[in-house]
């Protein structure tokens, strides 16, 4: 059979396993990342597998989340992550270098090799021909430990690029269209690789856009080959030599196939509320935009801000609009002073922010009551901004330049001819990323007050009877479980606090009923967990003594999430049984640890609604490595229970 290029990585990094689609298999994983939203987190997990140094080719700790300094708790956080990096062997990124995708693309991404971070934006890399995987923290945190990571071999879907892209129409509309046909939902147990002529068109950053965007449709990642377009990238950032040609056997076997002329597309943009709520700007121009944000791990590179720099040159941001702008990273800031474009950004009235998630996650640039904004960003979810009852349009930058000026939604098409970039020789400073110390022994790791013990999960009990303390519907984003923002996301180290905040967008009382309730259970719709990988919306429930979570399905991260902390990923098997159950409806689960036990694929598990006298049928989805995690109350017991984890010995 003919590869694809994901197959024949999957295949170089295969330590336990066999190939196969829905088969269990462990990856050997080459690099890491986190950010400071989750690295705390992972780092104190790394601490408690008791080892002395990571164990990959590479890792590095981010600091690009929480850069407001509005108390103590950021800074303590960042001179936390500072320390364990030297401590442990990782490099460090400054506050202001960057965002870690765009970053890691820049200075540490190399073709063929496997990279798993604790951020679900980390396929961003897979624009350089990686096998970029987001996951949650305890996950990395093993990867660290030179664990290998754990997945079910998914579908592969070939997405076929033809044709170039028109004049104004750029790559974030290339992903929009694809989510416009395949929804949050269709990329779900997938890896999307992109192959065909068209793809030569594209150059590295503009990959990247498409890549990070793909876990808006749900998939484990996206990937494109490594060819020349690539090289010319390693070039510019002068580690050509890291570079290597990776592609598809020509009549590559895919398990789907969808087919994308590129020359056919217009500028589209992402409606309130979910990236695939997609339409084109014609429909919608006109709308007045009183806010206007650049950035983000999907368009914040240099092309992207030399671009809409080339629009705003010798104009102004409408005077009923404003402008704000995050550079991916430092290296981005440095040389868009050098050529110019940052004059042009001032002197049109655009407000220059740092090199940082920013508005993204709610962390500043929050729209006000019934403000329209429009944004170069990845999500949309609601109160994701920061404001409830948000209304936020995803863009191209080429979109978000024109409706700037004109202070509406506007078609970029009426500009003009398209702007010429050509690429300096860039300007390449790595001085504020710290590479750890030759020797860590004297290294102290120092923790503010903000720091608290990690939270342990019990052993999984035979039987329970507990309440459902909330039902939700389909879609629900890890941004709603647990929301981030400038007021929550300080307190990433510290879950009996964070723990008050779950939910509190949909029902402030949750964290109160669950407490008074002594733990409960949650019952959901389709896709629950989507976007955001982070595991605080695992943790802070199950600090709160939620036991179980029956959905219609899950998405992936965050069901890896519930399984590494303990909690039971139920599904309905029949949906309308989600109908029938309500909150409030007292849940009797019977012989849960022998049905946990039983090592089959899928296991059928009869749960007693006691409220109203009638039985639901569930069925867990595990393995049975998974299923070990549960019964002994999440994946930090496991280990600390059969020493999984041992140091290598030195060589004689």
């Amino acid at each position: 059979m003919t590869l694809s290029l994901t197959y024949k990585l999957f295949r170089e990094h295969l330590v336990e396993g066999e190939l196969g689609l829905g088969n269990e298999i462990g990856l050997k994983i080459d690099q890491t990342l986190t950010q400071d939203a989750t690295g705390t987190m992972a780092y104190l997990q790394f601490e408690a597998l008791g080892l002395s140094k990571v164990m990959t080719e590479l890792s590095v700790s981010y600091v690009d989340h929480n850069l407001l300094q509005s108390g103590f708790e950021n800074m303590d956080d960042h001179v936390f992550l500072q320390s364990v990096a030297a401590k442990y062997g990782i490099y460090y990124s400054r506050p202001g270098n960057g965002i870690c995708h765009q970053v890691h693309l820049e200075r540490f991404g190399i073709p063929g090799k496997t990279l798993l971070g604790s951020d679900s934006h980390t396929p961003t890399n897979g624009g350089l021909g990686m096998l970029a995987i987001g996951a949650g923290g305890l996950d990395v945190a093993m990867a660290m430990g030179g664990h290998p990571f754990y997945l079910k071999m998914p579908k592969v879907v070939g997405i076929k690029l033809q044709g170039r892209l028109q004049p104004w129409v750029s790559a974030k509309d290339v992903i929009l269209e694809i989510l416009r046909q395949l929804t949050v939902k269709g990329g779900v147990g997938k890896i999307i690789e992109y192959f065909g002529e068209g793809i030569a068109s594209l150059s590295v950053p503009e990959r990247a856009t498409i890549t990070n965007m793909g876990a808006e449709l749900g998939a484990m990642t996206s990937i494109f080959p490594s060819d020349e377009r690539t090289k010319e990238y390693l070039s510019l950032q002068k580690r050509v030599h890291v570079w290597k040609s990776l592609q598809a056997d020509e009549n590559a076997y895919y398990d789907e196939k969808l087919e994308i002329d590129l020359s056919s597309l217009e500028p589209l943009v992402a409606c309130p509320q979910s990236p695939d709520n997609v339409h084109t700007v014609r429909e919608y121009e006109g709308m007045p935009v009183q806010q206007v944000l650049i950035g983000s791990c999907t368009n914040s590179s240099f092309k992207d801000l030399t671009i809409v720099a080339s629009v705003l040159k010798d104009k102004h941001v409408h005077p009923h609009t404003t402008m704000a702008v995050n550079p991916g990273s430092k290296q981005v800031y440095e040389n868009i002073a050098a050529n110019g474009a940052l004059t042009h950004f001032i002197m049109a009235g655009a407000r220059m922010l740092e090199a940082g998630c920013g508005g993204c996650i709610g962390m500043g640039s929050a729209p006000g009551t019934n403000v329209n904004s429009v944004r170069t960003f990845n999500r949309n979810f609601p109160g994701r901004s920061g404001t409830p009852n948000d209304n936020v349009y995803l863009v191209s930058p080429e979109v978000a330049a024109a409706t700037a000026l004109n202070g509406v939604l506007t078609d970029p098409r009426r500009l003009g001819s398209y702007p010429k970039i050509s690429w300096p020789e860039l300007h390449i400073d790595d001085s504020q990323i710290l590479p750890p110390p030759r020797d860590a022994s004297s290294v102290e790791i120092i923790r503010g007050p903000n720091i608290k013990p990690l939270p342990y999960n019990e052993r999984f009990p035979t039987r329970f009877e507990k309440e459902v303390i909330i039902k939700v519907g389909d879609n629900i984003s890890t941004d709603t479980i647990m929301k981030a923002g400038a007021k929550v996301l300080p307190l990433r180290s510290n879950i009996p606090a964070m723990a008050e905040y779950v939910f509190e967008p949909l029902d402030p009382s949750f964290a109160r009923l669950a407490k008074e309730k002594k733990g409960g259970i949650i019952v959901a719709g389709a896709n629950y967990g989507q976007g955001s990988s982070r595991e605080h919306a695992a943790l802070a429930p199950m600090y709160l003594g939620i036991k179980a979570v029956i959905a219609k399905n899950f998405a992936r991260i965050h069901k890896d999430n519930l399984v590494n902390v303990g909690i039971l990923p139920l599904e309905f098997v029949n949906e309308w049984d989600y109908e029938k159950v309500e909150k409030g409806d007292v849940l009797f689960l019977d012989d849960v640890r022998e049905q946990v036990t039983q090592e089959i694929p899928i296991t059928t598990i009869t749960i007693t609604n006691k409220t109203k006298n009638t039985l639901i049928a569930t069925k867990l989805d595990l393995s049975p490595r998974q299923r070990k995690y549960v019964l002994t109350g999440g994946l930090l017991n496991y280990v600390r229970e059969k020493n999984i984890l041992k140091e290598p010995k030195e060589p004689n």
